[in-house]
């Protein structure tokens, strides 16, 4: 199959944020986080890696159902289906063999969520992606970040420095070579085909590590797409600004690929794809008091405007710590449905 027509042509998906931050729910130690990032929590309120891991021996998601959760993105006429297999927590949804800190080894539900899901998605005939944050990790030592404090974030700092303040013992190489590098290697491998790999936030990535990452998703993943958050210009299709909505698509724009470092926004597609991720309400991962909710109607007029510019949707949802996806979202899903 030429993937690259399959995702020209597939224009809508189902992205879904899940995890250890889904039980705090936006909230910890008596506050709401003020920054609507559910999944940014650890860093917001800068809670320590001894409490955070403390979260893992209470995920057990009893609800949770892969087949319910893929056939209902599917009923929703959405084309592919993209989760997190690790996200700047550092936590893998994955039987990682890299690190424990994961979902089968450090909880009570032992369950491996991203294989799960991904033999739903062959069941059911939707494709498969996955997200991997393959710079910033919290639970490292030497997770990247730490050269960027003049780029604002969503939390008090791209890395953790509060576990580990010392900025110039940092080196991502280390994080790299023992943790990133070995994961993306066994989500490449363990899970089947993969139609995209969904990388994020490329802060300290030198241009040999982005070219390493690339060349290893195109020797296990041949037609797996790579999106441009990557980093350094090693990409197959653009990824926007978290929730862009462009007036319109640049034409013979120049651009430096040493900028993806850095920034996102619109950038120059050698093969024509684009994509949105965008979300309901505010926050990516669970919050229980964000109910600001973009209407079905509002949702289905970004979805024809993105898909009218050759745009795809890759809306979010942010399941509960039950595996549930929220009442509002299953609502406005259906509704958007509708109008399909």
């Amino acid at each position: 199959m030429d993937m690259r027509k399959w995702f020209k042509e597939a224009q809508y998906g189902m992205m879904i944020h899940w995890g250890l931050y889904s039980l705090l729910a936006g909230e910890y130690d008596g506050k709401v986080a003020k920054h609507r990032y559910g999944e940014w929590i650890q860093s917001h309120m800068r809670i320590p890696n001894a409490e955070y891991e403390k979260l893992a021996k209470a995920f057990n998601p009893v609800f949770f159902d892969a087949d319910e959760w893929v056939k209902f993105a599917k009923e929703c006429g959405m084309k592919y289906f993209v989760v997190t297999s690790k996200h700047h927590d550092g936590f893998a949804m994955f039987h990682s063999k890299v690190d424990k800190f994961n979902v089968v080894d450090a909880t009570p539900f032992g369950r491996d969520v991203i294989g799960e899901l991904a033999d739903a998605c062959r069941r059911h005939g939707l494709k498969f992606g996955l997200y991997y944050s393959q710079d910033l990790d919290w639970h490292e030592p030497h997770g990247g970040g730490y050269n960027s404090y003049h780029i604002p974030n969503a939390g008090n700092a791209w890395c953790n420095d509060w576990d580990f303040p010392k900025t110039m013992e940092k080196n991502f190489d280390i994080c790299f070579e023992n943790k990133i590098l070995p994961q993306i290697e066994e989500i490449l491998t363990n899970y089947g085909e993969l139609c995209l790999i969904w990388f994020d936030m490329p802060m300290t990535l030198k241009e040999d590590q982005s070219r390493r990452i690339f060349e290893l998703v195109k020797k296990h993943q041949p037609n797996c797409l790579i999106n441009s958050r990557l980093g350094n210009g090693a990409y197959d299709y653009v990824s926007l600004g978290d929730n862009e909505i462009p007036d319109s698509m640049p034409e013979n724009q120049e651009f430096d690929p040493s900028l993806m470092n850095e920034i996102d926004g619109f950038k120059p597609s050698p093969y024509g794809l684009y994509e949105t991720a965008a979300t309901m309400n505010h926050s990516w991962g669970y919050f229980a008091t964000d109910q600001d909710w973009k209407d079905a109607k509002r949702v289905a007029e970004i979805k024809q405007k993105l898909n009218g510019m050759g745009i795809n949707y890759l809306l979010n949802v942010g399941p509960d710590h039950l595996g549930r996806f929220p009442a509002p979202c299953q609502e406005i899903l259906r509704e958007v449905a509708k109008t399909l």
